[in-house]
């Protein structure tokens, strides 16, 4: 059975699909005029939730980066104020060697060497008192801006401090002081108290003690400044990494979001043609008039 097309049935149907053109035109417009393909949800949403991800990663990425340069900021600390402390330990045992002939170094020259001594060990202590961003970086995990108080004695908070530098990657960004310095009696300001009471007093043996004690002190600044390079490395690396990923899920963003110009402007000139020619059409199938269709 056939049905009847009335002229009613044939305008409407006629301004749907004019409509629908003019949709897609103001669409292709709407790209053009924003440089984005995906303008709400509704666009695609398949590529929305993409593109919804790769934002997610790149929050990510950005905060590892931020992470790492944190961690160089710390570790560039600690390697400045090593390189200071392997000098300063140096300098102290190249003072134990002078004063340790006792027999040709008289007492104002040994008094002199105590006194540098003496100068050394405060010094130290400033070194081993070192911060970055107002928290010392031989302290651990302490609240406190100092590892060490005056007498050498270590008053940091046992801990690592630590930067995640990559998905499940952490990095420790700070040495623990008593690994470097020592702590109490034990500790390299104790060694530099001795060696400038034994200068003073010209006590040979106890000064021959100081330089070999002050020898092993120097060797494990200088191993704890290769460690610390080596983080130092890591970060660097995984910083890197992180800025590559960046630029990869950038692009990946892009051409998930951003309008193809040329395309568009493809796109735009097809929709107009088509929709002057819908017009077009339209206006000649609606041209007969009430007369011409009572015929």
């Amino acid at each position: 059975m056939n049905g009847r097309v009335t002229h009613r049935m044939l305008s409407q149907t006629s301004l749907d699909y004019l409509q629908l053109g003019l949709g897609r035109l103001a669409k292709v417009q709407e790209q053009l005029s924003t440089g984005r393909v995906l303008n709400r949800p509704s666009d695609d949403p398949t590529s929305v939730t993409a593109a919804m991800r790769v934002r997610a990663s790149m929050a990510e990425q950005e905060q590892y980066s931020r992470n790492a340069q944190d961690g160089v900021g710390w570790l560039g600390q600690v390697d400045t104020t090593l390189s200071n402390a392997t000098d300063a330990v140096r300098r102290a045992r190249d003072l134990a060697l002078q004063g340790a002939n006792t027999a040709a170094v008289g007492q104002t020259a040994r008094e002199a060497l105590a006194i540098e001594v003496e100068d050394i060990r405060a010094g130290l202590v400033a070194t081993a008192n070192s911060t970055y961003l107002g928290r010392p970086v031989f302290g651990g995990i302490t609240a406190g801006s100092r590892a060490y108080d005056d007498t050498g004695t270590y008053i940091g908070v046992p801990g690592d401090v630590t930067r995640r530098v990559a998905d499940g990657v952490t990095v420790q960004v700070d040495v623990d002081g008593r690994d470097v310095f020592g702590d109490g009696a034990a500790s390299v300001f104790a060694e530099l108290d001795d060696l400038a009471t034994a200068l003073r007093a010209g006590d040979g043996v106890t000064i021959r003690s100081s330089i070999n004690d002050l020898a092993a002190r120097l060797d494990t600044v200088v191993s704890a400044r290769t460690a610390a390079g080596t983080r130092y490395a890591r970060i660097e690396t995984a910083d890197a990494t992180s800025v590559s990923m960046r630029q990869s899920l950038a692009a990946t963003l892009s051409t998930l979001e951003n309008t193809d110009l040329a395309q568009a402007a493809v796109d735009l000139q097809l929709q107009e043609v088509a929709y002057q020619a819908a017009l077009a059409a339209t206006s000649r199938v609606l041209q007969p008039s009430l007369i011409d269709f009572l015929r």
